[in-house]
Formats: structure tokens, sequence, C-alpha cells
């Protein structure tokens, strides 16, 4: 037989090599059954580790270093202005990317796992036919398709492509541009902007809703919102973009905000409207597999497809778009696949927005509760009143917990304040264990420390707050 037309087989066969497809292919492995991925990318780790989460929080890092350096002065210590060597700056990005990806590669080599550089399309339920590579079909027992998703982007006729960056590219810092224009509102323009910010670009943010960061309560959003407007240059919400247009080296942006037309002059656009699922050009019609109105692949509880051998995880299979969330969901196909009963069915996945301020919340929000119906007290906490927060210089945050009226069943938490990514994973054990707002209030926390202000929180949803007026 030709190399050609080499067919292999495979027990599980995992499309993507993402935070979700190499976790759940190592999770086979481990239990025992022979793994193959089939990742385009000569790297695996997916957008998240190459293009997205890892170097964004590298950059993130470094701006959060300028920040801490200019508020220095306030504590009596000043700095020389920061000297930003963009070569380096990326170079060392770079390498904090290549070291994780290396590693991921080491891991794959050390259980087994076959990695194929190339693409799959399904011929039926049990081959799928492999892209200009030496083996053409691989035969599978089972499959997860951990495709991903992928930016969205305008029209071209209301941004041109040669007009703006998406994320991937703003990531490059090929430039740091004088003027900087963000085309929505959410958590990775946002994280972006500061970053060019810190960098020394003037940024604008153009969002078309009537607030930025959609998925948090207000209050919430509150501190950071307002850290924001005095980093950027501007911030227009209720504003639709209209066109863009090169002007020599610059951009003009035109968009309508309050019925009036505006325009706007930059160097760079950066379009970052949200993702869309991978689930096309998989040959998916060859297959039982159903793809909803939304683009997303129907999946049950174990993750798996409307084809029994064929399971969806990660962003492909609905949102949240999150790398945890699709890390778990890899661990759960594969155990499925392996016959344990293992189902995903989290009570809470944890949302980080990683500015500065940080600001991260799980399970139930203050707004949900209200649409929903569900009588809930939220306990607040103000980290103004936090000794380590003041200490750090860092006062402007807010944690907050929401539990059941009845029970006080730990519903919801939300947290704004430095490291609160970090913070937040105490509530989401919370949650997942069902805790009780007296577990948190009762647990004994470290002094001083910001992750004191969980536990005030909760004294504050049943009126036993210490360092909190009570109400009369």
């Amino acid at each position: 037989m030709a190399a050609s037309e080499l067919t292999e087989q495979t027990d599980v066969l995992v499309i993507g090599g993402g935070p979700g497809g190499y976790v759940a292919a190592f999770r086979a492995a481990d239990l025992g059954l022979r793994t193959t991925i089939v990742e385009k990318s000569p790297l695996l780790g997916g957008i998240c580790l190459r293009a997205g989460c890892i170097p964004s929080k590298t950059l993130l890092h470094v701006a959060h270093l300028i920040e801490s350096a200019a508020l220095a002065k306030d504590f009596g210590v000043t700095f020389a202005e920061p000297k930003i060597d963009i070569d380096r700056l990326r170079g060392w990005k770079q390498a904090v990317v290549d070291k994780l990806c290396g590693g991921i590669k080491t891991l794959a080599k050390k259980r087994g796992v076959r990695v194929i550089q190339d693409t799959a399309r399904f011929e039926d339920s049990g081959t799928v036919r492999i892209e200009g590579g030496d083996v053409t079909r691989l035969k599978f027992k089972n499959a997860i398709i951990a495709t991903g998703s992928r930016l969205k982007t305008l029209p071209e006729k209301i941004m041109p492509a040669d007009c703006c960056l998406d994320s991937s590219g703003a990531l490059d810092l090929e430039v740091i541009p004088q003027a900087l224009c963000i085309v929505g509102g959410g958590y990775i323009g946002l994280e972006l902007g500061q970053v060019y910010a810190a960098l020394g670009s003037r940024v604008t943010v153009i969002e078309v809703l009537d607030r930025i960061l959609t998925g948090p309560d207000d209050d919430l959003a509150r501190p950071l919102v307002a850290r924001l407007k005095k980093q950027f240059d501007a911030i227009h919400t209720g504003a639709a973009l209209v066109s863009a247009r090169k002007t020599g080296r610059q951009i003009e942006i035109t968009f309508t905000k309050g019925g009036r037309r505006e325009t706007l002059i930059c160097d760079r656009v950066l379009v970052s409207v949200g993702r869309e699922p991978n689930a096309g050009d998989l040959g998916l019609e060859n297959t039982k597999v159903v793809v909803n109105a939304r683009g997303f692949i129907a999946v049950d509880e174990a993750r798996r497809t409307a084809d029994q051998c064929i399971y969806a995880i990660g962003d492909v299979a609905g949102n949240p778009m999150l790398a945890h969330k699709a890390s778990r969901e890899g661990i759960v196909a594969a155990e499925a696949i392996a016959g344990q009963p293992s189902v995903f069915d989290p009570r809470a996945i944890p949302a980080v927005v990683y500015t500065s301020p940080e600001l991260a919340w799980c399970g139930l929000t203050e707004n949900e509760a209200k649409e929903k119906g569900v009588e809930v007290k939220v306990g607040k906490f103000l980290w103004g009143a936090s000794g380590r927060a003041l200490a750090m210089g860092r006062p402007a945050g807010m944690t907050k917990v929401i539990a059941d009226t009845g029970t006080h069943r730990v519903l919801g938490v939300g947290i704004v304040g430095e490291h609160a990514g970090d913070l937040i994973a105490e509530a989401v054990l919370a949650i997942e264990m069902g805790a009780r707002a007296e577990d948190l209030a009762h647990t004994i926390h470290p002094h001083p420390s910001t992750s004191e202000t969980l536990m005030e929180a909760a004294e504050n949803v049943l009126g036993t707050a210490i360092h909190a007026l009570r109400k009369v």
C-alpha cells in the first residue's frame, strides 16, 4: 500500500491540541487508551497558550509592574521613567510560551501520545481523512472534537482587513502606536488596552452596548471602569461603528453615538468583538453529530454528541469559552470513553478579567438572581477597610458574597481587586461543596490578607461583620 493510502487505527482520536484537547489526550493515555492528537500547529497548547491567555498575561504582568512603579511615588519611592525594549519584551513573552509548549510536548512523548501535525475531516463515524501527511486515513473507536474557536471579524465594508489587527496580531508587539482604537469592550480588548496604555499608547474604546464588561454586576465592574477611564483617552459606549478607512499612515474611524456621527483618527485599530466556534470544515455532515443554530456542537453531560462514539469539548461545545472549562471537559470525555461514570456538572465556573484591578466572579451574579426571581442575601466588603489592601496601596476593590436567603448557601461570589483571579478559587470550592455563608465566615483566614475579605463579606451576609457598621 502506498504511503499516501496508509490507514492507521487508534483507540481515541483527539482533533485539536489546545487546553481541552491535549488534556483529554493525556487523561485518555493515563487510562491505558492508545491516543492520537491531530493538530494543525507544530506546537500543542492551542491559541490560549500560543496567542492568547499566556502571552497576554505575560504582557499584563509587565503593565502591572509599570503601574506599580508609578504608584510607588505615593509611598516615598521614586523610579525613573521606564525604558521599553520591545525586542527583549517580545523575546521574553515568546520564551514563556516556548517553555510551556515544550513542556506539553515532553508530556505527550512520555505518555506515548502520538501527535500528527495536520488537519482531520470525518469521512464517517469511525474514520477521518488526514490532509497532507503520510497517513491518509485514521480509524478510531472514539473521537474527541476539541477544535476551539476563532476570532469574529467585522464586515469588510465596515472594517477592511488591512485597517485592523486582531488580538493575536496585537500580541506580536510589532509596533507601539501613538493612538490605538479598540473596537469591543470585552475582557480581551480591555486587557490589551491596558498593556498598550502602559507601553505609551493613547487608547480609545468603542463599544456598541451601553456598558463595557457585561458579565459581572455593575458594582463589581465599577472600580475597574474607573481605573480604565483614567488610563484610556476615552471609552465610548452605545457607539456603533460605521466605517474605517486609511488616510495616509493613519486610520479614520467613523461611529455613531447618541444619534450623532463622530470621527476618530488613530494609528492602529484592534478589533476584539468576540469569538465563534470552529465546527465547520470537519465533515460533520458525514456523521450523526448535531450542530445547533449558534454553531456549537450539541453534547450531553459526558460531552458525548448525538453520534455515540464522538465527543466534543471546549469552545466548540458551548459557552463559556474558557480554557479551564475546556480542560475539565476533556478529562470528563476521556473518562467517559474509558467507561468511568464521569459527567460535566460544575456548580460554578470562574471567570477572570486580568486587568488592574483584576475582576473575578463565579456562580450566580446578583443581576442573574433578580432575573430568575431567586431570593438572596448579599454581603459586601469594601477593600478600603482591608489592612492588606491599604498596605499595598490598592484599596479600590470589593468582595461580594451572594447567598440563598433561607439556607445561606453560597450561590455566587464576585471579587474586584489585586489578585482577584487567585482569590476566586476559594469561592468556587465553597459553591461546589455547598458551603453556607457561615462556613466562610467561621473559617479562620490569615491576617493581614486580601483573602480575609471573603470572610468579612460572608459575615456581612449574616449581619455579624466586625469591620463594618451594622445596619440598625
